[in-house]
């Protein structure tokens, strides 16, 4: 007798669930991102001001995708904060409205700030001025992969090519060991430190800093990358800079190296297009793997040796025949081409195709994987 319809084990041994992690490289090279290939038409700035944004090609396209924002923010009372300073309102509300979505508050009720150790127990550390890199979902999709981050930046002191020459090099900024150490106190998901390196990839070593130079914080699950504006300054008393002397943030000043604006200046004198536009002249290179979370169902579908030897297909028979016969005697044969899954209703859900047609007859039992991936 031929069989349409099995159902799967109640016991739940025919299904299970598993779950796939896949990882892209996503390189976002300097020239996409300081507008050397499409001279600014990829960057959109807003009237309202407050961020700014990066495409892969001119944003009026309609082939651009999405790449990053670009903004920044001081926290109040910070050496930052003056009410004479431009767009401080703008800047300080940014600042708590990305500490609150990415640190959350205190037992207190208070909006935490950003601590470069994940430290909130104590008022030390605290990142006070800091620029944000908000990536795109089209690229991080579910997460930017632990330890794959890497960010260069160029540091030399002439404003018009602050990534070409070598008076004080690059900066790699990467999240070191960051697979194996990531903090979870945070309500955005996890999240790790970045830190400055050197040539062979190790983090560095600095005299006002027995650990290492630490630039930021990497939230994963957020996709946001903040850059302590530090990494800008000067090395020195109480500074936890990178320079050995001032830099001009300014990219459209052409005065010469070092008479140009210093990161105070550039908070509290510069607009927020006008900071991002400095940050991001100075991105010789980004890139990253993004995760996407594949969840797969996997079902089960056993033939035993006395089930699905005949066809219900009309040219399975001839004149009352059964056309894969060649006598009365010969055992019943099907060739199994597809599988449909089925709810309590007999709808189909789902179905599946096989490459080429499987032989099935009373000597030979299949057991079929299905997998619906989601």
């Amino acid at each position: 007798m031929a069989r349409i319809f099995k159902n799967f084990a109640s016991d739940g041994t025919d299904a299970t669930t598993t779950k796939t992690l896949l990882h892209e490289a996503i390189p976002l090279t300097g020239a996409i991102i300081n507008s050397g290939t499409y001279a600014n038409n990829n960057i959109k700035n807003y009237s309202h001001g407050m961020f700014q944004s990066v495409y892969d090609y001119p944003y009026l396209s309609s082939s651009a995708n999405h790449i990053f924002d670009i903004t920044l923010g001081y926290a109040a009372g910070s050496f930052y904060s003056a009410s004479t300073s431009t767009q401080h309102s703008k800047k300080t509300n940014i600042y708590y409205q990305m500490a609150k979505m990415l640190v959350g508050h205190s037992s207190s009720g208070e909006i935490q700030k950003f601590d470069e150790d994940g430290d909130f127990s104590t008022p030390l550390n605290k990142m006070n001025g800091v620029f944000f890199l908000n990536f795109s979902r089209l690229l991080t999709k579910d997460e930017i992969k632990k330890g794959s981050f890497t960010l260069e930046l160029g540091l030399d002191a002439n404003p018009t090519n602050p990534v070409g020459g070598d008076t004080e090099g690059r900066a790699k900024i990467i999240d070191y060991n960051a697979a194996s150490d990531y903090r979870v106190n945070s309500p955005a998901g996890e999240y790790s430190f970045l830190y400055i390196t050197n040539s062979s990839g190790a983090p560095v070593s600095g005299t006002h800093d027995p650990t290492s130079i630490k630039a930021g914080l990497i939230y994963y699950q957020a996709g946001i990358v903040v850059l302590t504006s530090s990494i800008f300054q000067v090395t020195g008393a109480g500074y936890r800079g990178l320079l050995s002397k001032s830099i001009d943030l300014n990219p459209s000043n052409v005065a010469a190296a070092g008479n140009g604006i210093a990161l105070q200046q550039m908070l509290t004198g510069a607009s927020i297009t006008a900071s991002a536009d400095s940050l991001r002249q100075r991105v010789y290179n980004i890139s990253y793997n993004n995760t996407t979370e594949i969840h797969s169902r996997i079902y089960f579908c056993r033939l035993a040796h006395n089930e699905f030897n005949y066809s219900t297909n009309p040219t399975y028979l001839s004149a009352s025949k059964i056309v894969v016969k060649n006598s009365s005697t010969d055992t019943a044969v099907s060739y199994v081409t597809g599988i449909g899954l089925y709810n309590a209703s007999n709808e189909m859900l789902a179905v599946a195709k096989l490459s080429e047609p499987l032989r099935k007859d009373e000597t030979t039992e299949l057991t079929l994987r299905v997998r619906l991936d989601y």
